[in-house]
């Protein structure tokens, strides 16, 4: 089967032809200017969704999006990192617009559901995902199902309070979000070292410069390390899960990050949970976008 996938972030947005088997065969990526509100997204993810459908075609939609939404209606609710997106009926606009049936999920979920077809989680019956995009959340498989809690809410951990102070995020001071989202961890260098890291910073330059060895840099990621740390401990003691999969930060990340995030959960979880649990970054890369993009049609319609 052949879907037409939406990767729809704060950040940025992608829009894939590819199959159920993850197999990707032609993507288009843009700048979300999520600031433009969702009129303006959607009209540039119809214009690239348009062009894919009329040189490739497409059987049906699928969209991994930030919530909270609704999943079977496919209605999106008021995200942190999308502005004007106060329920916006996607589903109903993408099957109105494109003429196919349509799919949404949260993005956190469709990336536990990339890594448990494809990627690290394949095979695993209690699976966590973690996604330090332009925000932070998770999707979990519990017991070899998707697990999506009443409204379809779980997983909405970046706005846990892990400090006092800190960064602010999703709400609130010392949001756990703050400290590890991708967007989080600029923040939390200009909180560190405001002489040095200015408005402009990214997450991407902070993790180039910490593997370059620069010293500020490598304390920026240390403490979010840390802080990663204590959320995924609560996690593990909560859950119990096989194996937790954190997304594309901590591929690029590495163990900059993961090093002392492990280093806190062997402190703080239950012995037994923290050495049954494996935390390893995505085994998608760079592709995990692309390949959650597909999983809302293919996890509702039973394709796997």
């Amino acid at each position: 089967m052949r879907i037409l996938g939406f990767d729809v972030g704060g950040t940025k947005t992608a829009v894939v032809v590819g199959n159920e088997e993850g197999e990707v065969i032609a993507r288009e990526e843009f700048p979300s200017e999520a600031e433009r509100g969702p009129r303006y997204m959607i009209t540039r993810m119809l214009e690239s969704a348009r062009k894919f459908l009329s040189e490739l075609g497409a059987d049906v939609a699928s969209v991994s999006i930030g919530g909270p939404l609704l999943a079977e209606e496919g209605r999106i609710l008021s995200p942190a990192n999308l502005p004007g997106w106060d329920d916006v009926p996607l589903k109903e606009i993408l099957q109105g617009e494109l003429g196919i049936p349509a799919y949404v999920e949260h993005d956190a979920k469709c990336g536990a559901l990339a890594e448990w077809y494809w990627g690290e989680a394949k095979g695993a019956e209690n699976v966590v995902f973690l996604t330090p995009g332009t925000g932070l959340g998770a999707g979990m498989i519990l017991g070899g199902r998707l697990y999506r809690g009443a409204f379809g809410w779980a997983g909405e951990c970046g706005h846990w309070r892990m400090a006092d102070d800190g960064p602010f995020a999703h709400g609130k001071v010392g949001s756990w979000e703050a400290f590890c989202g991708g967007v989080g961890i600029a923040k939390l260098a200009r909180y560190m070292f405001s002489g040095r890291f200015g408005e402009g910073v990214t997450a991407k330059e902070i993790a180039e410069l910490a593997r370059s060895g620069d010293p500020e840099a490598i304390a920026v990621v240390r403490r979010s390390g840390e802080v990663l740390g204590r959320g995924l401990s609560m996690l593990i003691d909560l859950l119990a899960p096989d194996i937790i999969v954190i997304g594309s930060l901590a591929y690029r990340l590495g163990e900059l990050w993961l090093g002392p995030a492990r280093e806190v959960v062997m402190k703080e979880s239950m012995p037994e949970h923290a050495r049954h649990c494996r935390i390893v970054p995505t085994g998608l890369g760079e592709r995990l976008g692309d390949c959650s993009a597909l999983c809302a049609a293919v996890y509702q319609m039973g394709l796997r």
